[in-house]
């Protein structure tokens, strides 16, 4: 007789602003630093797929099953992020990063990928940020959708500030198939995740 598998738990959250894509960090510079089992008592094993830099909110996939994991991961799956930037976004600074941009790793330089840039013609509809973004008296703000299939460290951000365009907030609301839809920060819903 085969063993079975073990029954695999998969999490969709809302990651809020503020917290790490992680569930421990034992650098002692973050030991204060809320994570994401301040939010949910998830299962043992729980890894998140992928992350969200502790500024971005909004879609993250979590998983018990580190072979999904690595597979997601690794595969080209389309991600979108609502982006807002400082300043009124021009369509040469649009065209500039759907054909990519350049930015730097580590001291290494990357062009990315081209990827569909969508201005949007009225902000979207999220949930108020903890901290404020900024004062309107510092000048116009405005948004994009930004699809990527790739993950670079800090990517989105990096892209809009390499066409002078700094992000100010940055929320992903799909990854593949699975969607942000009216999810809160902080909200946690098991799923069903496959390829």
């Amino acid at each position: 007789m085969t063993p079975s598998k073990p029954e695999h738990k998969h999490f969709k959250i809302y990651k809020p602003f503020g917290i790490l894509s992680q569930f421990v960090s034992n650098a002692k510079h973050e030991q204060k630093k809320k994570f994401l089992g301040d939010l949910h008592d998830f299962p043992e094993g729980t890894m998140a797929i992928g992350r969200l830099d502790k500024n971005s909110e909004g879609l993250l996939l979590l998983t018990t099953d580190g072979q999904l994991s690595y597979d997601i991961c690794s595969s080209k799956i389309d991600k979108e992020y609502y982006v807002q930037v400082d300043g009124m976004i021009t369509q040469e600074a649009i065209i500039k990063l759907q054909e990519g941009v350049e930015i730097g790793f580590k001291g290494i330089k990357y062009i990315t990928k081209p990827c569909e840039v969508t201005f949007l013609e009225t902000p979207p509809n999220l949930p108020e940020r903890i901290q404020k973004i900024r004062d309107d008296r510092h000048g116009p703000t405005s948004w994009i959708s930004v699809i990527i299939n790739e993950g670079k460290y800090r990517q989105v951000r990096k892209m809009t500030s390499a066409v002078g365009f700094p992000t100010l907030r940055l929320v992903r609301i799909r990854v593949g198939d699975f969607t942000l839809d009216d999810m809160q920060p902080g909200d946690v819903i098991p799923t069903e995740v496959s390829l």
